[in-house]
């Protein structure tokens, strides 16, 4: 690297404190003419004092550009130091400073420079905790999630599973399948499945049994394994659940073995099992998402929530507006969207092809698992109106910004337009995802959003409107009309019942903000899914400790907290028939790279998969610790 940037904040002035920012001039030329850009969710607010040593010249959202004094310059091996109070909050982790950064010479070139973590003052940071205790094991058997019921003598380990001789072709291929599966997520592994009977294969046969629930399955281990269940669902859970415990029992013969006889009995304990994925903040390519999707498959998850558009992006093709996948997919530092969390200096045009979304829906399907796509709107839209610049009312001055800093992000609802190009995003969605679900978004407009319209404000006297949230209902009720249209179901965050809302009759909103907010909507009529930011959110980190990775508005979440916390404890008994279930969320702003997943993800994407299917009674904190040492990553 020819430069590299430093950072590290002390407290004082309460209560942001300052940042302090280095360039070290790593080449053999000194660096004059230029300016330093970086992106930080520490972000120094417009109202800042002036910063000491630099020119402060534009921030927008998490990017920020200074200059040093006129006539400044860099030798070779010295470095600029600059500090900047007004910052919009203290920092939580070493992940809340400077994420990425370029210098732009006299040129106009860009050169990234490497980033150094965000230290803290003076202070020793601590260490952050273990993820995992040891454990114990009382049943040896490699099973996430825990099955309901279980009774297993174990006995030796077969080289794979075949199928019986006399069971279907459907049959024989959902075996295949859930060995390809297998395969799949542990390449080095022993294969669990074969097609071809030899000496120390175990037999697996399939039968049905109307009696069982939606999704149930029963195993019944003897010299012949026999598969109960009454649909594919349920096939498909008991097939994942069989080549778990043989791999288990092959990749850790030390800690699992393989069952000689007994019986499994088990079935999902909620219906909607669900996990998001958040695509705009760090884009995953479509191969990141199908193993992703695996992984899903593998904990027996049965819904991928996809978030495909935000401020930061535009993720997915709509047939009558290329510009949202040119200009609103595209970052970079000559661009209209200019970097944000993490992006280099480079411009990056970043989206999925129509033909790749429907690979992925169809890998979902094969996989039981329901895609519901999400576009976040009427807040949120930054990357949207970019593209769309027609949508912006011409009269409305920069007049409010969002929780993450982005100003005037919101969708006007007085604009007609607006729902003219709504309605081909809903036409390109319907026509690319088969789910009954559209998630619409529905969060965090800021408080005052479209009050400085003039459009809106005549909307408002027309309509009998008061306040930001009333227009939001408008603007809902006017989608919501929209999906119902096209026999569509809206889904929403909590936000989308501020207002006045929409009708909760085939509307579905899921609970954030906090646990309490769920049952608050179960009594206002509305079906719920709960995923709460301090037990669910999979981007907050796992501890306090300034070295951990991840966020930290909602705290901090351990693995052991987030397999504790019980979702349907929040739900009076009157009001558990509006619970549809749990879900995770992955929100990527702290993402840069498949190691800060894995680190954030697991174990606890399992931990949540186990709440949404083994039984409260059944769960034990120390078996789960074991088993989810044996976790696919992505």
């Amino acid at each position: 690297m020819t430069y590299r940037v430093e950072n590290s904040w002390s407290p004082e002035p309460a209560p942001g404190g300052t940042l302090t920012v280095s360039l070290h001039n790593l080449s053999d030329a000194p660096l004059a003419g230029f300016t330093l850009s970086y992106t930080a969710i520490t972000r120094v607010m417009p109202d800042a004092p002036p910063p000491e040593n630099a020119v402060f010249l534009k921030r927008d959202a998490n990017y920020h550009r200074f200059a040093p004094p006129e006539g400044f310059s860099i030798p070779p091996g010295g470095s600029w130091t600059f500090r900047a109070a007004g910052l919009n909050r203290a920092p939580l982790h070493r992940g809340d400073g400077v994420k990425s950064a370029y210098v732009t010479l006299a040129s106009g070139d860009h050169v990234d420079a490497e980033v150094g973590d965000l230290m803290r003052g003076s202070d020793r940071p601590e260490e952050p905790p273990a993820r995992l205790p040891e454990g114990r094991l009382e049943h040896p058997f490699a099973l996430v999630p825990w099955p309901a019921r279980l009774d297993l003598v174990p006995g030796e380990t077969p080289l794979a599973l075949v199928p019986a001789e006399d069971i279907s072709a459907e049959d024989s291929a959902a075996l295949a399948a859930a060995g390809a599966l297998q395969r799949r997520l542990f390449p080095a592994a022993r294969a669990a499945v074969s097609l071809a009977p030899q000496p120390g294969t175990h037999q697996v046969a399939f039968a049905q049994d109307p009696a069982l629930a939606p999704g149930a399955y029963r195993l019944n281990f003897a010299a012949t394994i026999r598969l109960d269940s009454a649909d594919a669902d349920g096939r498909r859970h008991g097939l994942v659940a069989l080549v778990q415990l043989l791999h288990g029992a092959t990749a850790q013969p030390e800690t699992f073995r393989f069952p000689a006889t007994g019986v499994i009995e088990d079935a999902p304990r909620y219906a909607w099992r669900g996990c998001h994925l958040d695509v705009c903040r760090h884009f995953w390519p479509a191969q990141d998402v199908r193993r992703f999707l695996d992984i899903l498959g593998w904990y027996r998850l049965n819904i991928f929530h996809w978030h495909l558009t935000d401020d930061e992006g535009w993720r997915f093709e709509v047939p009558g507006l290329p510009s949202l996948t040119t200009t609103g997919a595209t970052r970079g530092a000559d661009g209209p969207l200019l970097p944000q969390l993490g992006d280099p200096a480079a411009a990056r045009t970043q989206f999925y092809t129509t033909e790749e979304l429907r690979a992925l829906v169809a890998h979902a399907a094969s996989l039981g698992i329901e895609v519901v796509p999400e576009i976040d709107i009427p807040g949120h839209s930054t990357a949207m109106l970019a593209a769309l610049p027609h949508l912006v009312d011409p009269d409305e001055p920069p007049s409010y910004s969002s929780v993450q800093g982005y100003f005037n992000n919101a969708l006007n609802p007085a604009i007609e337009g607006t729902y003219e190009a709504l309605g081909l995003v809903f036409d390109a969605m319907v026509a690319v995802f088969p789910s009954r679900h559209i998630h619409i978004g529905g969060d965090e407009v800021a408080r005052d959003a479209w009050m400085a319209s003039p459009l809106s404000r005549a909307l408002m006297e027309r309509e009998g409107l008061r306040g930001t949230f009333e227009l939001q209902s408008y603007f809902l009720r006017r989608v919501k009309e929209m999906l119902t249209a096209r026999d569509r179901v809206l889904v929403g965050w909590n936000e989308v019942a501020h207002g006045g809302g929409v009708p909760a009759k085939d509307t579905l909103l899921m609970a954030w903000e906090n646990p309490q907010v769920g049952a608050a909507l179960a009594r206002e009529g509305y079906d719920v899914v709960i995923t709460p930011g301090q037990a669910y959110y999979l981007d907050m980190a796992q501890s306090p400790a300034w070295l951990e990775p991840g966020a930290g508005w909602a705290g901090s979440s351990t693995p052991e907290q987030t397999y504790a916390y019980d979702a349907e404890a929040s739900f009076p008994a009157e009001l558990r028939r509006r619970f549809r279930g749990v879900q995770a969320c992955i929100w990527c702003e702290h993402f840069h790279s498949k190691d800060y997943f894995n680190d954030l993800v697991f174990p606890r994407l399992a931990a949540i998969a186990e709440a949404a299917w083994t039984p409260l009674a059944g769960k034990d904190w120390l078996r789960f610790a074991v088993q989810a040492r044996n976790s696919p990553r992505l």
